[in-house]
């Protein structure tokens, strides 16, 4: 695992661009709200009766917020998400529970991913409440496996996997010296133990149930929320309004295809409903849950065939960049080489593409000859 997956873990999308005009073809019911339709530090908006909407600042630029969840459980409250560790939100935390949970608990926690912004509070909070923590195995695993894995120097086996790619000298030299397992940094300790969560599960919130619908690519098993009761959808970073949630592939892992896992994981909301309201962890709640699916469709589409227009001829995966990013992403190397490589991936996944290793042991990417004859006729 290498430090560059535990920082791609806060972040959706790496080029901060929209993966087309969303704001004109998806709805926005609380755009016209005060603030903006947004809820001020601290403060909550009501989606549904008892389902409050908070945000939290992100230290990542491009992203600025994250959205997350209070849904009134009984007695108390069920949390969904909690923000990164730090001091800064632990104050805001305290400021909304003395204005905003009516003297009542939170007594859950849940969290659809193991990324530091989703998690990050988690340990403060079930010590704070004492409460449990809800999440899917992988994710509850992942999360701790990262956790424990500081180590004082860049081990050798992912300095070989970016020299692969095609990281320079000066690349490498930048990669070693940022160091390696600061996971541990961003989040508070996870708790040693949890509560799992399964695809199709259905769990008693308050009066509604909600569904669990499990998404891939993003992270290893993403936890959806759908309550049919309420018509709404607590998508996490599996579906957002203006970005593409970041897929990519790591050491840890290296020969993964996570943008597979993510495609195949849309099929799994075609049947909630057309009016269902998403509300995304990043950006704002919105109507339009299979448009905007469609758009993320187009997009990596887009970026598919811009690769396999190009690699008639081979190109390492840095070359590629050009082709996916449309902005200067030299200080995101290691999550812009992770990108394109999941993109990759899927093509020699679907046969499109073959590689293989120059004189210098680095990764070279052309067209099979299957999608040479192809693009022949």
């Amino acid at each position: 695992m290498s430090e560059a997956q535990e920082n791609e873990s806060a972040t959706p999308g790496i080029d901060g661009t929209p993966t087309s005009d969303a704001a004109g073809s998806l709805t926005y019911p609380f755009a016209r709200a005060a603030n903006g339709g947004r809820p001020g530090d601290a403060e909550v908006m009501e989606m549904r009766p008892g389902v409050l909407w908070l945000r939290m600042p992100v230290p990542i630029p491009g992203l600025d917020y994250i959205n997350l969840w209070l849904l009134e459980d009984g007695a108390g409250w069920t949390l969904v998400d909690t923000g990164f560790r730090s001091s800064k939100l632990q104050a805001i935390w305290e400021q909304v529970f003395a204005r905003h949970l009516g003297g009542k608990p939170i007594t859950r926690i849940l969290c659809t991913h193991f990324h530091p912004d989703h998690l990050g509070l988690a340990g403060w909070l079930q010590e704070r409440w004492n409460a449990p923590l809800w999440m899917t195995h992988g994710e509850w695993t992942f999360g701790r496996m990262l956790e424990l894995e500081a180590m004082p120097e860049v081990p050798a086996e992912v300095i070989a996997f970016y020299r692969q790619i095609g990281f320079t000298d000066g690349q490498i030299e930048a990669l070693k010296a940022r160091g390696f397992g600061n996971f541990s940094k961003a989040v508070s300790p996870i708790p040693r133990s949890f509560h799992r969560i399964t695809e199709g599960q259905r769990i008693r919130i308050g009066a509604h149930d909600w569904q669990v619908i499990v998404g891939r690519g993003h992270s290893p098993e993403h936890a959806c929320l759908f309550s049919p009761d309420l018509n709404l959808l607590i998508s996490g970073d599996q579906v957002l309004p203006r970005i593409s949630p970041h897929i990519g592939v790591y050491p840890g892992e290296p020969e993964a295809g996570p943008l597979t896992l993510y495609l195949d994981s849309f099929p799994k909301f075609a049947r909630l409903p057309d009016d269902i309201l998403v509300l995304p962890a990043h950006g704002d709640p919105f109507i339009g849950l299979h448009t905007r699916i469609d758009m993320l469709r187009r997009h990596h589409q887009v970026r598919l065939d811009a690769l396999l227009g190009a690699l008639h001829r081979p190109h390492t995966v840095t070359e590629t960049l050009p082709l996916l990013f449309r902005r200067d992403i030299s200080d995101h190397m290691t999550l812009a080489g992770g990108e394109a490589l999941a993109h990759l991936h899927h093509l020699m996944q679907t046969g499109q593409v073959e590689r293989e290793a120059d004189a210098a042991g680095v990764w070279r990417f052309r067209r099979s000859d299957a999608a040479e004859g192809a693009a022949a006729q």
